[in-house]
């Protein structure tokens, strides 16, 4: 990899902010592309028009990922001097649509938790661990990085809020349900452990590897489609969920730490296509064949 590639990441982390899994993405796609057409401190039009082809297999939001990493680059090598052009115009601009995000319905929701408060009854410590990470994800919709590296003294005494170290380093507060808490105050009664995380692991805290394993194994025992269970979908619902029950937009954006409010605005079309598909399925001229 370039110096000049190594200067731009130590850029983003001092300078943004940026998260340890956002500058590992962006090493990947340089590296990437360096070793597609060489330096791109040097790198002509010409050689940077060439990924296009290169890139040619891949999917059009990682095409377009991929393109947009190069232009901060570029933007920032004119910035430094190191070059005196912007070849970004020569990267591909696909055209991809954003999907919508898998939502789990409220039925499944609800036989991960029957699953998980019965398993909770033991009292063994995995299973009330357990219990105590559905409640943070489904009910404070807290991204998976977020919940495993807690420390113990996020953990909220009296107020009803928890103090969240999102994206970028920026902090925010989140809601704890009444269950949430009760199942947070259970695990810390078997936690046995002197680590300042709340959700230890081998010296560190839990990762979010495990915790998407252990997931999918419930929901497999929930008689769920492990397929359809993470905790980014559990995200999705809370979200969904809320706005359904009628939250706001710009509050259910500060929930979930979305710097820009055009990132919350999918869940509206997550909605939107529930709706479509209610009509579609329990209309009587659906059901009837009939048409206008």
């Amino acid at each position: 990899m370039s110096a000049a590639v190594e200067a731009f990441l130590d850029m983003l982390a001092a300078e943004r902010g940026a998260a340890a899994n956002t500058i590992a993405a962006y090493r990947r796609d340089l590296d990437g592309a360096e070793a597609e057409i060489g330096d791109l401190s040097s790198a002509s039009r010409e050689s940077v028009a060439r990924l296009a082809g290169a890139w040619a297999s891949l999917a059009p939001s990682t095409v377009a990922r991929k393109s947009s990493a190069l232009r901060q680059f570029f933007g920032f090598a004119l910035d430094e001097g190191w070059r005196q052009d912007d070849p970004s115009g020569a990267l591909p601009r696909p055209s991809a649509r954003r999907p919508l995000p898998k939502v789990l319905s409220h039925d499944a929701v609800d036989r991960l938790f029957e699953r998980a408060e019965l398993e909770a009854e033991s009292g063994k410590p995995n299973a009330v661990r357990q219990l105590a990470l559905l409640e943070m994800l489904y009910g404070s919709g807290l991204r998976a990085t977020e919940l495993v590296s807690l420390p113990v003294s996020a953990v909220p005494r009296d107020a009803p809020m928890l103090t969240v170290m999102g994206k970028g380093g920026q902090a925010r507060m989140v809601p704890v349900s009444d269950r949430a808490r009760e199942a947070l105050s259970r695990w810390l009664d078997v936690r046995g452990d002197n680590s300042r995380f709340l959700f230890p692991s081998r010296g560190k805290h839990l990762t979010r590897v495990r915790l998407f394993q252990m997931l999918k194994e419930l929901a497999v025992r929930a008689d769920i489609p492990p397929e359809s269970v993470s905790p980014h979908v559990l995200r999705h619902a809370f979200a969904t969920h809320l706005l359904e029950g009628g939250a706001d937009l710009r509050v259910l954006q500060t929930l979930l730490g979305h710097a820009d409010i055009s990132t919350t605005q999918i869940y509206t079309h997550v909605d939107a296509a529930r709706l479509v598909a209610l009509v579609n399925t329990r209309h009587p001229l659906a059901r009837s064949g009939t048409s206008g």
